[in-house]
């Protein structure tokens, strides 16, 4: 049985089954657990939440006796269904602040599923499903700010953000396919779990900083079976995230891995998953390699061939942008600025600031230029080290929140 109680009243040995509240107020990526750690009661008292249901099932009640005057805890068998919320459109400098916390908890719940995964706990996909709600509604939001956000990451933490990143772009590929919002929510799901099996990969070789050896390739290899294996443990694993786990690796050539399928043995998750994991891979800093531009990323993919399926990567573009959020791009004026946000009606005039001008090779004062509602035009992409510019996530991503 359920029971909702104050804040004031949880005990440990207690367990958690939901906080009444926002995902992002409360101080864990995981609703459901039994309280062993006082420190976990003193951030849950220190947040804004102020009630949580407890399953006495499963966990110690509340003391049957209230202090005169105070509510008596309301019971029930299951939770009251939440009221549907409706995510309005909001612009990237407010979407932005938002999505830095969800990006930094999303994190929080990948390192968490790896170290559990190392210890030989089974996978609940379960206790992942509001991470994944919070992702889709942040793109659902605006699609650019937690997408480009997740691109940011260091060579330390690739693995994790990784996975928060192929999240996100799955869930806007799917809904430019025209998934339904429950396949758009399992393919968020199937792009969270989609590298898990790097989990069983020594530390050493995949934070390498130099070039693997054979040998070690082939162990990382393994990833996509070893993942597939530990999903197949686990409780509330979809099909689409065994599929896309197992194949995200193999290419429409025939030529991937672990099982060389082609074109017309993949499923189109598994096409979706090889495009979103690639394109956040070369954009990323690794440990051996500084990311590509956004742009220049799309322009390459686009010269593989035989790699990724042609309507998938098309819907993919249009996702995106032929110029992501994070791009450099030159003007026809000559003056350099980075892609701060898509266009509503065309994906070759986003919203540019422009910082840099390439004719007297200074910095100018920084100016948002709406190309839609401009004469300006883009010339081209350009390449940032070309013109010594360092830092430039800075022009776009500022102190994100």
């Amino acid at each position: 049985m359920l029971k909702k109680i104050p804040v004031e009243k949880l005990r440990l040995g207690m367990h958690l089954q939901a906080f009444c509240g926002a995902w992002l107020d409360h101080p864990f990526w995981r609703t459901k657990f039994v309280l062993a750690d006082a420190n976990d009661l003193t951030l849950i008292r220190e947040s804004v939440i102020r009630e949580v249901w407890i399953d006495i099932s499963k966990g110690i009640d509340c003391e049957a006796a209230t202090a005169p005057g105070s509510p008596e805890p309301i019971t029930a068998e299951e939770l009251p269904p939440e009221p549907p919320v409706v995510q309005e459109k909001t612009s990237f400098t407010d979407e932005i602040k938002r999505a830095s916390k969800i990006v930094a908890k999303g994190k929080e719940a990948v390192v968490s599923m790896f170290q559990e995964a190392r210890m030989g706990k089974a996978i609940e996909a379960e206790a992942a499903v509001p991470l994944v709600e919070e992702i889709s509604n942040s793109v659902m939001r605006n699609p650019g700010a937690l997408i480009s956000l997740a691109r940011l990451k260091t060579a330390d933490d690739y693995t994790f953000m990784h996975s928060v990143a192929v999240c996100a772009l799955m869930i806007a590929l799917a809904r430019q396919l025209d998934l339904d919002e429950r396949e758009v929510r399992e393919a968020g799901m199937a792009g969270l779990l989609h590298d898990l099996g790097k989990a069983m990969i020594p530390l050493e070789v995949l934070n390498k900083p130099g070039k693997l050896t054979d040998e070690e390739f082939d162990l990382v290899k393994t990833h996509p079976a070893e993942g597939h294996k530990l999903l197949l443990e686990g409780r509330g694993v979809s099909e689409m995230a065994l599929d896309v786990c197992l194949h995200h690796h193999e290419k429409v050539d025939g030529s991937g891995y672990p099982k060389g399928l082609n074109g017309n043995t993949m499923s189109l998750y598994a096409k979706m998953g090889a495009v979103c994991d690639v394109y956040d891979a070369v954009t990323s800093n690794r440990p051996y390699k500084a990311g590509w531009d956004p742009a220049e990323s799309i322009k390459r993919m686009a010269e593989w061939k035989g790699h990724f399926d042609p309507g998938v990567f098309q819907a993919f573009v249009k996702s995106l942008g032929i110029y992501p959020i994070g791009s450099l791009v030159k003007l026809a004026s000559g003056k350099l600025g980075v892609v701060i946000e898509q266009g509503e009606q065309s994906l070759l005039k986003p919203k540019v600031k422009v910082f840099f001008s390439t004719k007297s090779q200074a910095y100018i004062k920084p100016e948002i230029v709406d190309l839609a509602r401009s004469p300006e035009k883009i010339a081209g992409r350009e390449d940032a080290t070309k013109w010594g510019i360092k830092d430039i996530d800075q022009y776009w991503a500022g102190d994100k929140g």
